[in-house]
């Protein structure tokens, strides 16, 4: 028992028994899916906390039929049931030892919009961003934005009542949610909405009219206590929100809102959609303190701004070492603030927010802070900036090492004038425990998102979260806050409801919980009777988590500190599970399964490597079918704030998988292309046959592993470079010097783009020098092909056979170009890992893409194109994944923009679903043509007949031709194609 009398669980509740009688059950009632494997229960076992709680089994429901089954036969074998969303709580909600049930893959849809009336109903899989992009065309979006919009589930917002960055103007989840419909957990359907003066607003059987009743009668007998004690800010949503059924016209569904699934399992929520300002504004205030910046959001505040966001330094020193947030930051800073304030403005009169500004800057002056605003007007860099708002977390969890920013008092909100006193109190606390704590977020509201830095590992470290827990709930107390002021309780903090709430309503939430939930299937140990926060049984790492795997690694780690420690990286905030924007992660878009995502295959790594899944179970075929769909995109080598690389844990996982397993026919014909392709190139006619004869098709898809479904590539006459082989003394140390690496699928199937580009770097002044191998007449390798199979031995010789070739000209200042994006960052990249060193690190600095080496060398004027008018043309333009990654499409673009006459329209799409080996697998072949229909086939089949399509990727160019049957070019020949013909 604690201070206040309740009831403390010092155990999750114990798992359902697993027999075949309770996945009978489901398997023949449910119209979706219920899974019991091992795997499959593993990457449900987390959240975006510290916690992990194994569950019985997996339900993806279709209906709301589905949830009732599920809620009868979990009853049945007394399995709690854990509602989720998109698995991105802070807290440790949505998960437990029952059935969890994932309603973002299937249960997600739009049952009901009116457009007149503003409002819409869906069902709770529902993505926020989803939302927003249906309501948008009529002018409307629903206002409670949390920073995990893109993958965030409207069911997962209303459990938490989520409130995101704008609450400031459009307050939280309960003040946006018309109604709720919902099961008991008995599965029984009933309905909470708006209330007269009798009990009104709700659907279903009496029973759900005489819960009602007891509800407002518990809240008005609590009336005084509830007024006492509830705090008067506007993040508050710890405990149940009794205080929603005391005002004048109380909405029942309210209670439930913040529930955390304890009370009920809901099935359609409606939304009050608010309308979509016309213009939105930015002022980014600077700072040369913390205490600064958080004396003064009050007064910013009164400017009546939409959000006023805090980015501390922690943000901008880390994140201007992430590539995909690097030049954002450079952009909205001046000098070397502490810390920034982002004010935003919205309304309809642009010249009135534009006034704002002025006013804001005023404000700060008249502070003591002139000059200390930059002023973001532009739709496109107001985007860039929320960007690394809403990346705060992840960015702050891009920290090496064990020791990270924990979550467990991040989100404590008190009033304004007390706001600089609390930051003062906390940063003490933290450094009375030998710590430091990161901060962020919703300053408007005196909501910081504030995390110590803390090694979970280490029971020392987990001592120091309690007292630093129990002092800050001490210090919210002494400040009139609120303990959870936007990521709802969870198991982080339902122990410290009570400390704030007393005894007396403590109580009543027990009996909210008990009348609604008397079995205590849902979510048990959430709100009321919790778990106890620093059991270290719940958490990810327990006290015996040990990297078990015993492994030699094949490719260098050490910048990780080791391959457990990369996967760790993960910290489940969901980043890979968005549906659009930036290219991660192609395959979930296609599958909508946990699985298939970067998040899922990193659990499933950490668990097996942990020994959390059986013995072998990082080399079985389990582990092989979860990475089966990655298509080594490295998308999350970019957009993956933590960094955690997929495509290069799949190079380990292979190596290590075909070690026990051995190598497929299939894999190694592939890996072997390019000591073959000069052979192959002269029996063209006989090989060119297969695609010409199904029968031939059918046999190379039985013996080989290679989809009938799929044309292969035409073999032909190679290119090959002309002219005497260069010596290193011939580089003669300027930037003209350059080495056109042709890899072999140019090489060998497309040399046309090889000869384009030795033209145009010609006709650009540059001086092209033929590098030959040092050893044997093969052409140099960059080793992607045995990368692929995870034949990282041959690989490895592959790079040392390249690396010693091309060192004594890029020594002496010759930069080797690329064609064939996938090849040529090889040598930035994965060349590091096979080769660690200086040497490797110089080519890496030394290799540039075509279309990169052009870009850069046309802004600084070194040279000139001559290019002919093209008459309007349209060029749509695809990206390949890895100039993606590198950050490169802007080059490409910047290239294609210098042809006068060129109309280049980017395409935004993910992965185009060729991706080498993976489109030409009959096991996979459906989904890579799903991934080509999300937004790339579409965007094509737009174009005019007449137009361009430009892809540098030779896979995507194959996809392109298969899937719709036009003919992708490489930049090089449409350059080419645009030279000046010479007199």
């Amino acid at each position: 028992m604690n201070g206040s009398g309740a009831q403390i669980a010092t155990a999750p509740r114990a798992a359902a028994r697993l027999d075949a009688g309770l996945a009978r059950r489901l398997a023949e009632q449910l119209q979706g899916e219920a899974r019991f494997d091992a795997f499959t229960r593993g990457r449900y076992s987390t959240d975006a906390s510290i916690y992990q709680i194994m569950p019985a089994g997996v339900v993806l429901p279709r209906s709301a039929a589905d949830i009732a089954a599920t809620l009868r036969i979990a009853a049945e074998h007394g399995a709690p049931v854990i509602m989720r969303g998109g698995g991105t709580s802070q807290n440790g909600q949505p998960i437990g030892s029952g059935l969890v049930v994932d309603c973002s893959r299937h249960f997600n849809g739009v049952l009901a919009y009116d457009p007149e009336a503003g409002t819409i109903t869906v069902e709770p899989g529902m993505v926020l961003e989803r939302l927003n992009a249906r309501v948008k065309a009529d002018g409307w979006f629903f206002p409670v934005e949390p920073s995990t919009a893109t993958r965030c589930t409207i069911g997962g917002m209303a459990g938490n009542n989520s409130c995101g960055a704008r609450s400031l103007r459009y307050g939280k989840m309960s003040d946006n949610v018309l109604s709720l419909e919902a099961l008991f957990h008995d599965g029984e359907a009933f309905g909470f909405g708006l209330t007269g003066n009798a009990v009104s607003g709700v659907t279903g059987s009496g029973r759900a009219e005489a819960l009602a009743e007891r509800m407002l009668g518990l809240a008005q007998t609590h009336r005084d206590e509830i007024a006492a004690r509830y705090p008067k800010v506007q993040r508050r949503v710890g405990g149940y929100n009794l205080d929603a059924l005391i005002e004048a016209r109380p909405n029942l569904a309210h209670l439930l809102v913040g529930s955390e699934g304890t009370l009920a399992a809901t099935t359609a929520v409606t939304l009050k959609l608010s309308r979509l300002p016309t213009h939105r504004v930015m002022g980014v205030c600077h700072f040369p303190s913390f205490r600064d910046a958080m004396e003064t959001t009050r007064h910013i505040v009164v400017l009546d701004p939409v959000a006023v966001e805090l980015v501390d330094n922690n943000v901008l020193v880390l994140g201007a070492d992430i590539p995909l947030f690097r030049t954002t930051l450079a952009d909205i800073t001046r000098g070397k603030p502490n810390c920034l304030l982002l004010t935003e403005f919205a309304g309809d009169d642009l010249a009135a927010l534009k006034r704002d500004l002025k006013r804001l800057e005023a404000c700060m002056a008249d502070h003591g802070f002139p000059d200390a605003v930059v002023e973001v007007v532009e739709p496109a860099r107001q985007r860039s900036v929320w960007e690394v708002r809403e990346a705060c977390l992840n960015i702050m969890m891009s920290m090496k090492g064990d020791a990270k920013p924990v979550s467990f008092i991040e989100d404590c909100a008190v009033p304004l004038e007390h706001l600089a006193d609390y930051t003062d109190a906390v940063t003490a606390v933290f450094t009375k425990h030998g710590t430091r704590g990161t901060w962020y977020a919703h300053a408007s509201v005196g909501c910081l998102h504030v995390r110590p830095i803390l090694d979970m590992k280490q029971g020392g470290d987990v001592a120091k979260m309690r007292a630093i827990a129990e002092e800050t709930s001490e210090l919210v107390r002494r400040h009139k806050g609120s303990y959870s002021g936007e990521h709802g309780d969870g198991i982080s903090r339902s122990e410290y409801i009570a400390p704030l709430f007393g005894p007396i309503l403590t109580r009543a939430f027990e009996t909210v919980k008990d009348d609604f939930d008397p079995e205590n299937q849902l979510n048990p140990g959430k709100i009321v009777r919790p778990l106890t926060m620093d059991d270290r049984s719940l958490f990810r790492f327990k006290p015996d988590y040990a990297v078990t795997q015993p492994m030699k690694t094949a490719l260098d780690w050490s910048d990780w500190g080791g391959f457990g420690a990369a996967v760790e990286m993960c910290n489940n905030n969901g980043t890979c599970r968005k549906l659009a924007g930036g290219a991660m992660c192609p395959s979930y878009r296609a599958t909508r399964e946990e699985q298939h995502l970067t998040r899922g295959r990193a659990n499933s790594l950490r668990l097996a490597i942990s020994g959390q899944l059986g013995a072998d179970a990082f080399t079985s075929s389990e582990m092989k079918r979860t990475l089966d769909l990655c298509v080594s995109c490295k998308a999350c080598r970019r957009e993956c704030p933590t960094g955690v690389d997929m495509a290069k844990m799949k190079i380990e996982f292979l190596h290590h998988y075909h070690a026990r397993h051995g190598l497929p026919l299939r894999e190694r014909l592939i890996a072997l292309m390019p000591v073959y392709a000069g052979v192959a190139a002269k029996l063209a006619p006989l090989l060119n046959l297969r695609d010409k004869h199904p029968a031939l098709a059918a046999l190379s898809e039985k013996f080989a592993g290679l989809s009938a479904k799929r044309s292969l590539p035409r073999w032909r006459r190679p290119w090959s470079e002309q002219g005497e082989p260069a010596h290193p003394g011939d580089v003669a140390g300027d930037f003209r010097d350059v080495i056109l690496f042709g890899d072999t699928f140019n090489r060998a199937f497309e040399r046309e783009n090889l000869e384009a580009a030795e033209r145009v770097l010609q006709a650009a002044g540059y001086r092209l020098h033929r590098v030959y191998p040092a050893r044997g007449r093969r052409p140099l390798c960059c080793g992607r092909t045995w990368l692929a199979s995870g034949q990282t031995d041959r690989a490895r010789a592959e790079a040392r056979r390249t690396l010693d070739t091309l060192l004594p000209f890029i020594r002496d200042g010759a930069r080797v170009v690329g064609l064939e994006p996938s090849c040529l960052l090889t040598f930035r990249d994965e060349f590091g890992a096979l080769l660690p060193g200086a040497d490797a690190a110089l080519l890496g600095r030394q290799s540039v893409l075509f279309e990169e080496l052009l870009a850069a060398d046309l802004a600084a004027g070194r040279i000139e194109l001559p290019l002919a008018h093209q008459g309007g043309r349209v060029a749509h333009l695809h990206g390949h994944c890895h100039q993606k990654s590198f950050g490169l499409m802007g080059s490409v673009e910047t290239v294609l923009r210098t042809v006068p006459g060129l109309d280049v329209r980017v395409i935004e799409s993910s992965c185009c679903g060729m991706a080498g080996a993976f489109g030409y697998r009959p096991e996979s072949i459906d989904t890579s043509f799903a991934m080509a229909e999300l937004s790339l086939f579409p965007a094509l089949r737009a174009a005019a007949p007449g137009d361009l399509v430009v892809a540098d990727g030779t896979s995507c160019r194959h996809q392109i031709h298969d899937g719709l049957g036009l003919q992708a070019e490489h930049v090089a020949r449409v350059l080419d194609q645009a030279l000046v013909p010479r007199h």
